[in-house]
């Protein structure tokens, strides 16, 4: 299994508790990671904290409103 992480820049700084490569070889993103961003991308992230519904492409937070 090989971290490709070229496609990423360094001034992320990303740390090893902010994604973790899948079986598959994808680069998943961790709960962490995102609060640490601060926005959610609506990109149906496997650990978003925001929410997010791919159905209706909203967050929790714009559900509630």
């Amino acid at each position: 299994m090989v971290d490709d992480m070229s496609g990423f820049s360094k001034k992320n700084n990303l740390t090893e508790e902010d994604y973790y490569t899948s079986p598959e070889g994808f680069i998943v993103f961790t709960e962490k990671y995102h609060l640490k961003r601060g926005y959610c991308c609506k990109s149906g992230c496997k650990h978003c904290p925001y929410g997010f519904d791919a159905k209706t492409g909203k967050t929790a937070k714009e559900s509630n409103s």
